[in-house]
């Protein structure tokens, strides 16, 4: 099939259903059947053995034939066998992950560091802003963000009674758009690589592919709005849609999410906290987790570059997912060390262990749908349907911007991933500026760095959507609804913002726009918030 417009309805289908079913396994489920149809001319058969491929691919490393000898279809699998060490890897670390936290709850940490917080932190609002603090310091990764801050923040923001759904908000909206923002970290690395890949393409020698990454900061509109919005969510209380209903709930009955809809990931009830636990039980394996996925980001880094080694080589080369997994066992190793020095505990070791195991797979279970999904996207060829639009288009210049920022955006909801847009759509803007008008190179290319996280926070399959709920022990489904019309807000914000970008090529100006903009925004909910309230 080639790429066209229908290549648009699985991921459009399956955020329509998650919202009108709340069911996320079935919504994707659905979406990954409706894409394998279309792939393969509506042929069932055909069709169920190209999703089996791909889901016994997510794991191991093999290749697959789908053939089809009149009516019978077969995967035919070849004999080189091994494992996909990325899938594996973070699939590896939620179950460390999960481990480490059941175990941080046996040694009674987690408590302790509850009741410790609340005598310094007294307030929801210093809850809600030290997580976001939080999201912004610590940058060098999404996964290692999302997970690492919402499993230190849960404890706080469950005494001061703030439901799951805005912590998994206020973790998603800073660590995507801190990371993009920053040149070291995984991504910025990811990104300048792209870009001096563009330059040397297109003979561009007025600027250094870092230079030119720190210029496209200020210019990366939405990233800006997206935290400048969750900074003021956090000290105003700005509750807007859905997320009304779960804070409300939060604060009047103390439930912090919606029972209704079943066990959360991370939920570990079961265990019994020790009496004697100190804030330290929580603190050390939380800071051997930091600095053990620190030390083995740079040294698989330095391993995996070819040539000098600088620190943006090391990030550029590092191999995140398996850091993680080896963070990950440091942290457990910490976390294990503390629970042997304790007295014996009501909850046996190896029930604690089982329950951290067992409380991740929620999380481990969508991220397979998910990973299934966009792996029946990528075949459809959604992005690149998406960037033939881009190229096609014969607009002025001044609307080049806000068209990518709005195509990157689709990709990114489409496909669920950032990096993947990236990959996509930065060439193609480079390509198009050239061609163009190459001073708009750079707002063209934010535009699309810009629109990419946007589609993220939107996304029901974005990777890091998915481990936001994890890390904040949220529904998936209620961090998607919830998330959405913030994302909507910024995304409002920054399309404004391009336009004066694109027709004045001021950054100063369009800044200035985007700042009266948020703050009218912000002074039009807080004044709803008083009235409701």
């Amino acid at each position: 099939m080639e790429s066209s417009i229908l290549s648009l309805l699985p991921p459009i289908l399956a955020l329509v259903m998650v919202i009108l079913t709340r069911r996320v396994l079935l919504s994707l489920g659905l979406g990954a059947i409706v894409g394998a149809l279309l792939l393969h001319d509506f042929n069932p058969l055909t069709a169920a053995a190209n999703i089996y491929a791909i889901v016994m691919g997510i794991i191991f490393d093999f290749d697959v034939e789908i053939v089809t000898f009149g009516t019978v279809t077969r995967a035919i699998i070849d004999q080189r066998f091994a494992i996909n060490t990325w899938e594996f890897f973070i699939v590896l670390f939620l179950l460390l992950l999960g481990m480490m936290a059941a175990l941080i709850t046996r040694s009674g940490g987690s408590r302790a560091f509850g009741e410790w917080a609340m005598t310094r932190v007294k307030t929801r609002v210093g809850a809600q802003l030290l997580t976001v603090v939080l999201g912004i310091i610590i940058f060098i990764d999404d996964y290692f963000n999302s997970l690492t801050v919402g499993n230190v923040s849960r404890p706080l923001t469950d005494r001061h009674r703030i439901s799951r759904a805005k912590l998994a908000y206020l973790v998603d909206s800073t660590s995507a758009p801190m990371c993009v923002m920053a040149p070291i970290s995984s991504w910025g690395a990811y990104i300048i690589a792209i870009i001096a890949g563009i330059f040397a393409t297109h003979s561009v020698t007025e600027y250094e592919a870092l230079q030119a990454f720190m210029l496209m900061v200020p210019m990366n509109i939405y990233a800006l709005v997206a935290i400048g919005l969750v900074l003021a969510v956090a000290w105003f209380n700005l509750d807007v849609g859905p997320m009304k209903q779960h804070e409300k709930r939060a604060q009047e009955t103390g439930e912090l999410f919606n029972a209704k809809l079943g066990p959360i990931p991370g939920a570990q009830d079961d265990i019994k906290a020790n009496a004697k636990g100190k804030v330290g039980d929580l603190v050390w394996p939380i800071v051997a987790l930091i600095i053990g996925t620190v030390f083995f980001m740079i040294l698989t880094g330095i391993q995996g570059t070819e040539g000098d080694v600088t620190i943006l080589t090391i990030f550029e080369n590092t191999d995140v997912a398996a850091a993680l997994v080896y963070g990950g066992l440091f942290g457990f190793a910490i976390a294990l060390l503390l629970n042997v020095m304790k007295p014996k505990s009501e909850t046996g070791l190896g029930l604690s262990l089982g329950v951290g195991m067992k409380s991740m797979l929620p999380a481990i279970y969508i991220l397979f749908f998910a990973w299934t999904l966009t792996s029946i996207i990528g075949d459809l060829e959604t992005g690149a349907y998406l960037a033939s639009i881009v190229e096609r288009s014969n607009l002025n210049p001044m609307f080049l911007p806000v068209i990518l920022f709005v195509i990157a955006g689709f990709a990114a909801f489409s496909t669920g991933t950032s990096w993947g847009t990236f990959a996509l759509l930065l060439p193609i803007a480079g390509e198009m500026a050239a061609v163009i008008d190459i001073s708009m190179i750079l707002p063209m290319m934010a535009a699309v760095l810009a629109g990419s996280i946007f589609g993220d926070h939107c996304s029901p399959i974005s990777d890091t959507t998915i481990l936001s709920s994890t890390g904040a022990g949220s529904h998936h489904i209620d961090h998607v609804v919830t998330q959405l019309p913030y994302a909507l807000i910024a995304a409002g914000i920054t399309i404004v913002s391009y336009l004066v970008l694109g027709a004045t090529t001021s950054v100063v100006l369009s800044l200035i726009v985007a700042l009266v903009l948020l703050v009218g925004t912000i002074m039009v909910l807080k004044r709803k918030s008083q009235e409701n309230a």
